[in-house]
């Protein structure tokens, strides 16, 4: 079907992968429980067009240098784990700063962490800073299309166009979400900053599970 094999394959693998929690997801999540929902939309978009770009890397074939030139790879690979630390570490600083001034703090006063600021550009790069996703893409996207295929960029459209669609889904879900648990938490000081540090101890996780990865 316009040169894509065992689509519904593909589809279900494209649910079980989104469904992971990652960066990305988790990301979204946070803004979406901070700052609402129109910031949680601009941190999703982020999202997209990270997603975007490595999917035109893989589809283009550039992506695949990283598995032919290793040292590309160390490089982006320590460039997102130390980002990825970075956030988490800033996160669980801000919260216990905001908890140990919460006698000076009002709920109306209080400032979104800085890692939870320009949500658009933030989840952006931790898209891109992802070399594990451009390997899956190398490793799983680009495995669905038809060789010899006549109009490849159409089947590659179609694929990416399913990734996002249900990846909106996904984001969508944890934004509504994340304004309902942004609700409990207004009056539990206590288990929001419980929640955030959990949230950068994550960040922090996924760093040093980037930093650890290998090529293959």
């Amino acid at each position: 079907m316009l040169g894509i094999t065992d689509f519904w394959t593909y589809v279900l693998g494209v649910v079980a992968i989104i469904l992971l929690p990652g960066p990305n997801s988790i990301f979204v999540l946070s803004v979406g429980a901070q700052r609402g929902i129109r910031a949680g939309y601009q941190a999703a978009a982020g999202v997209f067009l990270g997603d975007a770009v490595l999917m035109i890397l893989s589809a283009t074939g550039v992506a695949s240098l990283l598995s032919t030139y290793p040292p590309l790879f160390l490089v982006l690979k320590y460039a997102g784990a130390a980002y990825l630390g970075w956030v988490g570490l800033n996160i669980i600083r801000n919260a216990w700063g905001n908890w140990r001034n919460r006698a000076e703090i009002t709920a109306a006063a209080e400032e979104p962490p800085a890692e939870l600021q320009r949500p658009f550009r933030r989840a952006a790069v931790i898209s891109l800073l992802n070399p594990k996703a451009i390997l899956f893409f190398v490793s799983f996207f680009i495995q669905f299309v038809e060789p010899g295929y006549a109009h490849p960029a159409l089947s590659f459209l179609i694929l990416g166009a399913v990734v996002q669609f249900f990846s909106a889904l996904y984001l969508s879900a944890l934004i509504f979400g994340g304004r309902y648990l942004a609700g409990q938490f207004q009056q539990r000081r206590r288990l929001a900053t419980g929640a955030t540090t959990a949230v950068g101890a994550l960040f922090v996780g996924f760093g040093i599970k980037l930093a650890t990865a290998s090529v293959g």
